[in-house]
């Protein structure tokens, strides 16, 4: 605490970091959002392509021979 603030001082001093806390919660409130709604669309977009590669797989498991293993496997 500076030695010589008064009350007022202090108490507008308070608020003005208050007001810069509230800001930056609201930021952090957003960006958690937009990371969030990233996320969602990265699983989609995973899972879309797991579904892709097992249905592939499975075509070549039944015998239609489109892709084979390279011998090293």
């Amino acid at each position: 605490m500076v030695p010589d603030m008064t009350d007022i001082e202090r108490l507008e001093a308070i608020e003005i970091k208050l007001a810069h806390l509230e800001r930056s919660l609201q930021e952090l409130d957003q960006t958690i959002l937009l990371q969030q709604r990233e996320i969602a669309a990265l699983a989609e977009h995973n899972r879309a392509l797991r579904d892709r590669i097992q249905s592939i797989e499975s075509e070549d498991a039944n015998g239609s021979g489109s892709i084979e293993k390279p011998p090293h496997y």
